[in-house]
């Protein structure tokens, strides 16, 4: 990719979290500028200091985060993103982007995305409640809407029960990611 394209990361509270770390330095590593957006449940797992180091950006945390300038953060990054990527995507985020709910800065930026961004997004939860009939409904909707999936995987979940619920391994997203791009 010759041309430095912005994407930005939503990161969602899942154990799975710590691997968007890598996930971030294999884009940035790729020439992306990454921008990444954590969710205050993100938070309860990992701190936005790997993001800022790897990423050399500074992470959003909260929607009234500000840069310098007039423009909220939230709708300069929404202006700017060629694609919107989630990883891991919790059953919550899912259902928020479903039915439209804007209450933290992630969600906000969704919602406020430039129609020529791309969005991918990669779940990862507990088996069941990936295949909670709610959680399907909320997939199909936003399938139906042009938004694209990868993932989850099958495997030993951190909840102790094996099953589909893993995060996509973040080489294969980085991948499918620089393939979107180009």
């Amino acid at each position: 990719m010759s041309v430095s394209k912005k994407i930005v990361l939503g990161v969602t509270g899942s154990i799975a979290a710590h691997k968007a770390v890598d996930l971030a330095s294999l884009l940035t590593k790729a020439k992306c500028d990454v921008r990444v957006v954590m969710t205050a449940d993100a938070q309860q797992f990992i701190t936005p200091l790997p993001f800022k180091t790897l990423t050399r950006n500074p992470v959003v945390t909260n929607l009234y985060d500000e840069d310098e300038g007039w423009k909220p953060t939230h709708i300069q990054l929404a202006d700017e993103a060629d694609l919107f990527l989630v990883a891991p995507a919790t059953a919550n985020l899912i259902a928020k982007l479903a039915n439209g709910i804007a209450d933290d800065a992630l969600t906000c930026i969704a919602l406020a995305l430039n129609p020529k961004a791309k969005i991918l997004i990669a779940p990862a939860m507990n088996g069941k409640m990936w295949q909670h009939a709610a959680t399907q409904a909320n997939v199909a909707t936003l399938k139906k809407r042009g938004l694209e999936f990868i993932g989850p995987d099958e495997g030993m979940l951190s909840c102790g029960y094996e099953g589909v619920g893993r995060l996509w391994p973040v080489e294969k997203i980085a991948e499918r990611v620089i393939k979107l791009l180009r």
